[in-house]
C-alpha cells in the first residue's frame, strides 16, 4: 500500500498531524478510536473513512514506531 495515497502531512491541515487524505481527520482519532473499542464500520460512519484508509493508518503508525527507539519509563513509587 503506498501511504501517500491515504495519509497526508500538510502544515496547513491540523496543524501537520498526518490526517486522513482529502479529510481533516486525523491518524491518532482512528487509532485512539480502534483502542477504545470502536469496530472499522463504526469509525467507517462516524468519520466517513474507508477500511483502506484505517489500514494506512495502522500501517504508518507501525511503521512510525519501528523507526523509533524507546527508553524505560521512571518507575513511580
Amino acid at each position: 500500500m503506498n501511504l501517500n495515497e491515504r495519509i497526508q502531512i500538510d502544515p496547513a491541515i491540523c496543524h501537520g498531524k498526518p490526517v486522513i487524505r482529502d479529510t481533516r481527520v486525523p491518524v491518532s482519532i482512528i487509532l485512539g478510536s480502534l483502542a477504545g473499542g470502536m469496530s472499522m464500520a463504526a469509525i467507517e460512519e462516524e468519520y466517513g473513512v474507508t477500511t483502506a484508509d484505517i489500514q494506512a493508518a495502522l500501517i504508518f503508525a507501525n511503521d512510525l514506531i519501528a523507526q523509533e527507539s524507546f527508553h524505560p519509563l521512571p518507575r513511580v513509587a
